[in-house]
Parts: structure tokens; sequence; C-alpha cells
């Protein structure tokens, strides 16, 4: 079932989703070479419970198995999912962090790919696409397109670059919970799927590979990696479907004042 949502509860959605923002930048303050993937995520769990919200992924999934973490966090060949731990990233790593925050009963959940120092060229144009397909993912979802309209926009822009478009994941509604209807794939085909209405809420988040789009699990349940070991980005954001052009209530604004790499040099926020 596919809830819309007013204008005041997209106020609530609007604050859970800026604070995931923030705390993506709190995060990106300590990123470089030698700090463990475990200790960004004490930061970011720090962080929420000072801005009195709770990890939306800890604890999230199957009872036997439920995510332990607040930030998923995934480097170079890991898609999504990756757990915290004592990992160290090392420079010219490509990070891909996944945050979810709980504040006052709705739910943000966005994610960044950053750089550890000075990344490869190829790993430069994969995020670039990348982020990119997101916005252009936006830029169609507003009221009466399709959901395949986003898919196609994102597929697209992605595979013109050579890069491989994940299937076996996909963005999603959100607002009261984390995951609601509809699902929103980053492949498709133009006026297919679910009509988009006004006041719809959706968190889009293409995730791209510099090979294949398939995928596997680890031994672990939870850690996605691409089948060819080619690394992989994911950027996210929460909007709202509008008239004439979505409402995006995440941002990126705070990463940018910390990170100022030329990966945000483009014309989106």
């Amino acid at each position: 079932m596919i809830f819309l949502k007013s204008e005041s509860e997209i106020d609530k959605m609007r604050t859970a989703a800026r604070l995931v923002s923030r705390t993506l930048a709190e995060v990106a303050r300590y990123i470089e070479p030698g700090i463990t993937t475990g200790k960004l995520d004490q930061i970011a769990e720090e962080f929420i419970s000072k801005n009195n919200a709770m990890p939306a992924f800890k604890g999230y999934g199957p009872k036997n198995n439920p995510f332990p973490a607040t930030l998923c966090i995934s480097v170079n060949e890991e898609v999504v999912h990756g757990i915290p731990g004592d990992r160290e990233l090392k420079e010219g790593d490509i990070v891909s962090i996944d945050c979810g925050v709980e504040k006052d009963g709705y739910f943000g959940d966005h994610a960044y790919t950053f750089m550890v120092g000075e990344c490869s060229d190829d790993d430069k144009l994969l995020l670039k696409t990348t982020l990119e397909s997101l916005y252009k993912g936006i830029d169609a979802a507003v009221h009466g397109n399709k959901i395949g309209d986003i898919g196609s926009a994102i597929q697209e822009h992605c595979e013109n670059q050579g890069f491989g478009v994940v299937r076996d994941l996909v963005g999603h509604g959100i607002g009261k919970d984390m995951h609601e209807d509809p699902s929103v794939p980053n492949y498709g085909k133009k006026g297919k799927g679910e009509r988009l209405r006004s006041g719809m809420t959706l968190a889009i988040e293409p995730m791209i590979t510099r090979g294949t789009w398939k995928v596997n699990t680890e031994a672990d349940k939870w850690t996605i990696i691409t089948a060819d070991g080619s690394n992989a980005a994911h950027f996210e954001h929460d909007i709202v479907v509008r008239e004439g052009e979505a409402e995006i209530l995440s941002t990126f604004d705070y990463i940018a004042e910390i990170t100022k790499n030329e990966i945000l040099d483009i014309s989106y926020g």
C-alpha cells in the first residue's frame, strides 16, 4: 500500500532526512587512511543519539541475524550493507556510507560514496556518473510520471558510460516505516510501472558498478559485493513527488562543506 503524505508529515520527514545529512557530514570529517569502519560507526551513533533520534538500521532485519550497526559501510567492491568493524580504510579506497534514522516517528535514509584520499580516475568517473544518475532519476520523479521513468533515466545515464546497474537491490518508499511501497528500481522502461502521485515519498538510490550488474552475498548474509570484484558506488536521497519538480528532503550540502571534492562539482545539491 502506498501512503501519500500530508505537509505536516513531510515536515517531520524533512527533519529526519536532514539529520541523516548532518550525520553523514559528521562522519565525513574523520574519513582518512587508517581509520576503522567501526570508529566511523561509533561517531555516527553518538551523533544521532545527541540529536534525540534512533539509528534506523541497528537491529533491523531477521531476529536471528539483525543488522548490528548504525551505518552500512561498504568499501570498494562492496555495494551495500557492509558491516562496520576493524577494517582500516586505505588511500585510494572508495567507501559508500548509508545511514538511516528514526525521529518523531518518521524515517530518513540516504547515502554517499566518499573517496579516501586520492582515488583512481576510473573511480572518480564512477562516482560522478552515479551521482549524476541520482539527480536524473529525481528529475523524472514528478506527478503523472511512472516508476519506470525514474529507473530508465538512471539506467540510460550509467550504461551510456559503460557501467553496470545493479538489479537485485532497489530504492523504496519511505515514511513511518523505513521501507514502504513502492519499490523504485534503478532500471526500467519509460511509461511503465506505478503512477507517481504528489505526496509520495521515495528513497531513490542508484547502486552502480564498474563491471557487471550481478552481485553476491557474503557469509555474514548482509554484505553485498559485485560478482566480478569491480568497485561500486551508491548515492541516495529522500524525495517528495510534486507537480513539475520533485522536492529533495535530504541534502549533500553539509558533506560538500567538509569534503570540498570535485565529485560534487555538478549543478545539483
